[in-house]
């Protein structure tokens, strides 16, 4: 805007009116259309216009429907129970007033009981109305604050809310049964015969927690009639049921475990053992091996304290048997529990070391880098195609002090003898790899172990004929086995120390259970307890055992003798 001019009010003109131009242009004219306007004459309407006329016809006519259906509600609320069946009928507008009529009780029968119409499946018969009728008060309070509703919605409401009742009735009569039962209910012949091929699991594994149930506390919960045989074999039948083993090879587990334990030990069967990897030290260290593997995607771990060498593995997007570190032999895939015999043999540099069954040579090649690649180390196989696999995995480990021989290992001593150490892990039933190898739970029987215990003995008898009795740094022998029957075990131990001038040692393995001095009735040295037994329940390895064995000379042997019989010489004088 500009600046305005101030003038004073002498200065400014008085408007005196209308110029000359204006006189000149006169009135102003307008057209006769505009200027004519008849009230009477109608405008003509468009047809979107006859469309929005109609549109509001139809609102108005909605909202007046919608306003008669309110008042009928709102009468039919404040109408009692007892007039509902003219009122209703008066409110409906449809063609289905006959089928929406709530019918009477008594117009369903006839006096004789008989149907006057087809029912529909919905509608409940007197019995069901009768009990119907005899709901609790609360349920009644809330239908009387709910909008009415007919009587077919109300029947069906009642009678699901009857069928409800009744199956929480039938399951906490169940629970109770089931609660209140505290002795087990044997099966008949027949039922145990029908039972086997089409067994339900869920109710073996009920029947078999009763029955140890049972045992733990035989003289109050046992019937008074069953005798605690009677309740072994039905446990027996129902664990071989269900876990699929034969009768002979559960009665041994039996035998061997406590009652708590035998679940677990069946359980753990069934279960993999996770897997371990060795550390070959001659190439690599565990830190350097980790890493390698993270950076291939292998998710690794330190497998235990008690052990340097070992890693585990619980997944990998690289296969275990074909990295480049494995095929370099920086390590070797094998089991924990065969980390134990090598580690109780405990090898030294510059010894003469036989490992008798050493195929496919994953304890050999422990053994071998234990010792540093010094010494002399003979692994002997009787398996000719089992040995190429020791050849191989010393040569991909880099083992340069190693002889693989192919002889029996019941006569190796007259080929070969003056060893510092020397590692028995014979040949078993596989009873503590049942995980690796599930055929062992049917096909091992009576036969079979004795079959293996008397070739078990021959190979240890003839281990300790091959050892160096007077090696300053050995004369160890160490027995291990992947069995968990004292047969495979104990058994061939004490025939050794019978027969043999040998005597236990502690093993130096941080853990493990301890071997059995008593069995079944059977007794053994009382230095069995350094005997080191491992389960799968207890410390998620493979069953495994492991013993150590110290040789003496013979005449040590016959020293301690003439001393025994000089002590005896010497108390019957006294005496």
């Amino acid at each position: 805007m500009g600046r305005r001019k101030i003038t004073d009010e002498k200065t400014v003109k008085q408007i005196r009116g209308p110029g000359r131009k204006a006189k000149k242009q006169g009135e102003p004219t307008f057209p006769k259309e505009l200027i004519q306007t008849d009230s009477t004459e109608k405008k003509k309407v468009s047809s979107r216009g006859k469309q929005r006329a109609r549109k509001r016809l139809q609102k108005e006519e909605l909202k007046q429907t919608i306003k008669k259906k309110t008042k009928l509600k709102t009468t039919t609320k404040r109408q009692s129970d007892d007039d509902d069946e003219e009122e209703q009928i008066n409110g409906y507008t449809d063609e289905n007033q006959q089928w929406l009529k709530p019918k009477k009780k008594k117009e369903l029968f006839d006096n004789n009981g008989t149907e006057e119409e087809p029912m529909d499946d919905d509608v409940p018969l007197n019995d069901e109305f009768n009990e119907m009728e005899s709901t609790s008060e609360e349920e009644e309070d809330d239908e009387e604050n709910d909008e009415p509703k007919l009587d077919i919605e109300k029947q069906s409401k009642k009678l699901r809310e009857k069928q409800r009742q009744v199956k929480e009735r039938s399951e906490q009569e169940l629970l109770t049964n089931i609660q209140q039962q505290e002795k087990v209910q044997f099966p008949s012949g027949q039922e145990i015969t029908k039972e086997v091929p089409q067994a339900d699991l869920q109710l073996l594994m009920h029947r078999i927690r009763e029955v140890i149930n049972v045992l733990n506390d035989f003289k109050n919960k046992r019937e008074i009639n069953r005798s605690r045989k009677e309740y072994i074999d039905l446990l027996k039948q129902d664990l071989c049921n269900y876990y699929s083993y034969n009768d002979f090879l559960m009665n041994k587990i039996i035998e061997l475990f406590p009652l708590a334990e035998i679940i677990d030990f069946l359980e753990a069967n069934e279960v993999q053992r996770p897997v371990t990897i060795r550390t070959n030290t001659l190439k690599t260290r565990r830190r350097d091996l980790a890493q390698a593997l993270i950076n291939r995607g292998v998710n690794v771990d330190p497998l235990d304290k008690w052990t340097k060498v070992g890693l585990v593995i619980y997944n990998s997007q690289v296969p275990i048997g074909a990295t480049p570190e494995y095929l370099s032999g920086h390590y070797m895939i094998q089991g924990a529990s065969s980390f134990l015999p090598v580690m109780a043999l405990a090898p030294q540099p510059n010894e003469r070391i036989l490992d008798m069954c050493a195929a496919p040579g994953g304890k050999t090649t422990y053994i071998g880098s234990l010792m540093r690649n010094s010494g002399i180390l003979v692994a002997n196989d009787a398996n000719k195609d089992r040995a190429k696999a020791i050849i191989g995995n010393t040569h991909r480990l880099g083992l340069t002090n190693t002889i693989v021989t192919n002889l029996d290992g019941r006569h190796f001593s007259e080929h070969m003898g003056g060893f510092d150490r020397c590692l028995v892990d014979a040949p078993c039933s596989g009873t503590g790899v049942i995980a690796k190898d599930p055929a062992v739970k049917n096909c091992k029987d009576e036969k079979d172990i004795q079959r293996c215990f008397t070739a078990q003995r021959q190979l240890l008898l003839n281990a300790i004929d091959s050892i160096n009795e007077s090696s300053i740094t050995g004369g160890y022998i160490v027995y291990s086995t992947c069995s968990i029957l004292t047969e495979e075990n104990e058994a061939v131990i004490q025939y050794a120390l019978n027969n043999r001038p040998v005597k236990l040692v502690e093993t130096g393995l941080e853990f493990g259970v301890e071997g059995f001095t008593n069995f079944k009735g059977t007794s053994f040295h009382p230095l069995m307890k350094y005997c080191r037994r491992y389960y799968p329940h207890l410390h998620n390895l493979d069953g495994f055992f492991v013993a150590k064995l110290k040789k003496y000379s013979i005449k040590q042997g016959h020293k301690k003798e003439s001393e025994t019989t000089q002590k005896k010489t010497d108390q019957i004088t006294d005496d």
